[in-house]
């Protein structure tokens, strides 16, 4: 990889690492990473999960197995309050060489795609607007309603708020929308900016406004917003079409990252 995409690709991956510790009321130290863990919202992936740096790669199957396995029980131990097991890793050699044993021992794996804006800065835009919290908080609602029909209230609420958690976790983190004709936010995400570096998230365009070039307009207001950041990136399913969506807004792939979940 050449230096230039290797530094970016550390700059990016290390902005998530600290953006994860800082938003979390507790983090615990584990045999070559850490985890996060919110005990408010303990149904929350993003805020309980182990994050693996990093490491080594092994060089057989039996040191994958056995790099698994310290990964597997440090899982175990730290989420054991916890329904669900989240282990990130954020080397793309190293969660290649584990996902054997990871899927042996009944997880799911997720590749993800950590993308970098090489295209031309677009220019303003009025189309999208910052939101507040209090203004975020009943369209988060809307959208996991539809997304979990059957869930309690309760858990609807939590999952909403989980977003006032996020506010720690950068110099500047903001909230952005934009409106259908007819008033109401059709597309919403999130900018995180801290020290040069800008990472755009949370992308959602809601069910009833899809096909409608919202998430395109959303998405050229936040890059005119971030154009002073000397990075900025994404992450992206690397199975999924958004991908190929931000591609042709002039993202490109920096590298790979590991998510292996167990429910």
């Amino acid at each position: 990889m050449p230096a230039e995409l290797a530094l970016d690709l550390a700059r990016a991956v290390g902005f998530q690492h600290a953006f994860a510790r800082r938003r979390a009321p507790r983090e615990v130290t584990v045999p070559g990473g850490f985890a996060v863990l919110d005990d408010r919202y303990p149904g929350s992936h993003d805020d309980n999960k182990l994050i693996a740096g990093h490491g080594p790669v092994p060089a057989t199957r039996q040191e994958a197995r056995e790099a698994a396995e310290r990964l597997l029980r440090a899982a175990d131990e730290v989420l054991a309050q916890r329904e669900h097991r989240l282990v990130c890793v954020d080397d793309d050699r190293l969660g290649t060489a584990l996902a054997p044993a990871f899927l042996a021992a009944g997880y799911e794996h997720e590749t993800n795609l950590i993308m970098a804006f090489r295209g031309p800065t677009p220019p303003g835009s009025v189309a999208a607007e910052k939101l507040s919290v209090t203004e975020l908080l009943p369209v988060l609602r809307r959208d996991w309603r539809h997304t979990l029909p059957q869930a309690p209230d309760e858990v609807i609420d939590g999952l909403a708020r989980r977003v006032e958690g996020r506010l720690r976790g950068a110099d500047a983190v903001s909230f952005w929308g934009v409106r259908a004709p007819g008033g109401e936010i059709a597309a919403r995400a999130d900018l995180y900016e801290h020290e040069g570096v800008a990472q755009i998230e949370s992308v959602f365009t809601g069910a009833d406004h899809r096909g409608e070039g919202h998430a395109r307009a959303l998405m050229t207001a936040l890059l005119a917003q971030a154009a002073q950041a000397e990075l900025i990136f994404l992450v992206a399913d690397a199975a999924d079409w958004p991908k190929d969506f931000y591609a042709r807004l002039g993202f490109e792939e920096l590298g790979r990252t590991h998510a292996f979940l167990r429910t």
